[in-house]
């Protein structure tokens, strides 16, 4: 491979009343979702940051920022998608994604392979080249304390 590179990414939002919990472009059933200009969905934006990053771009909130209202409520896969053409447009090509989400509850893994399936479609990549996993922060800090879900990406890249 010429050109490897790796980019890494983290984010996380607030839990709030009446929002819909979407992660990993699923919407799970849950009493709170993440608050957010977009649909807030942290394992998006995570991998999102990862990929910019990875191919010498800045953050996601220079590209899609949250003051502009083209992307209030926008779905996060459709930014994926938006990042995809950045890379591509780089010469650069995806070869596989490792995340983890950090939250308390709800509990996250009977969604894993629906989350998984998203992202390889929109990205073109095998499922396995998707790695999604769950853990609890036995009650630890702010997710711990169900207040927020926050997730982390580590991609590669290569030309």
């Amino acid at each position: 491979m010429t050109g490897f590179r790796v980019g890494n990414g983290y984010d996380v939002h607030k839990l709030a009343e009446g929002r819909k919990l979407v992660l990993g472009g699923v919407k799970i059933d849950y009493e709170k979702g993440l608050l957010g200009h977009s649909d807030a969905d942290v394992l998006v934006h995570a991998i999102m940051d990862a990929l910019l990053g990875a191919c010498g771009e800045s953050d996601i909130g220079s590209h899609f920022p949250d003051d502009d209202m083209h992307y209030e409520g926008i779905s996060s896969l459709a930014l994926l998608d938006k990042v995809k053409s950045i890379v591509r447009s780089k010469g650069y090509i995806i070869a596989n994604i490792d995340s983890i989400i950090v939250a308390q509850k709800p509990r996250i893994s009977p969604y894993v392979d629906e989350m998984k399936a998203n992202i390889a479609d929109l990205l073109q990549l095998d499922k396995d080249c998707i790695g999604i996993k769950a853990t609890t922060p036995e009650g630890l800090g702010f997710t711990g304390r169900g207040e927020g879900i926050a997730a982390y990406a580590v991609v590669c890249i290569y030309k």
